[in-house]
């Protein structure tokens, strides 16, 4: 038994409008503390209009050689459908892609290709819509980005030139 608390799935819609990408995953006791720490995590300085979290346990995944998984058929509910859309190591995981009423999310799988345009999809995620956790409209400026205070890569502190200095004892000399 793991002692780690849930696993939660986060999609980052940038900008009103713009498409909801997941950016990453975060562990939290529920939902609403996910929200939280999704904020923390993913909204301190890239741009960010909307949330959502997804407990990774309601997520059905598959990729296009897998086959479908088989469920137990329930009521007809909405699915949110998302997809990987290319290999780029630089592009997010999946992309939210629209609903789909289905028994399940095996049939939401189903559906996605014919539901959709995405013939480069290689991975396929499908959620219930009661699954899903998002930031309320009314937090959007508080999950602006931080763009007073400029954004640095690791690369750019000059922390190994510094160290080095400080070995040779000219810390003061820069």
């Amino acid at each position: 038994m793991t002692e780690q608390w849930p696993k939660y799935e986060v999609f980052k819609q940038e900008r009103e409008g713009a498409p909801w990408r997941n950016v990453g995953s975060v562990h939290a006791p529920d939902a609403e503390m996910a929200l939280l720490n999704a904020r923390d995590v993913f909204a301190r300085r890239p741009a960010c209009h909307s949330l959502w979290v997804v407990p990774a346990s309601a997520i059905a995944a598959r990729s296009v050689q897998e086959p479908l998984p088989d469920a137990p058929p329930g009521p007809v509910q909405p699915y949110a459908v998302c997809a990987k859309q290319s290999q780029r190591q630089t592009m997010t995981y999946v992309d939210y892609l629209g609903w789909v009423e289905a028994h399940s999310a095996a049939e939401a799988l189903r559906l996605a290709p014919a539901a959709f345009d995405a013939p480069e999809a290689t991975v396929w995620w499908a959620f219930p819509k009661a699954a899903l956790t998002q930031s309320d409209p009314a937090d959007a400026p508080g999950l602006e980005a931080a763009t007073g205070k400029r954004f640095r890569l690791p690369n750019q502190y000059h922390t190994v030139f510094t160290m080095q200095q400080i070995r040779r004892g000219d810390e003061g000399q820069s």
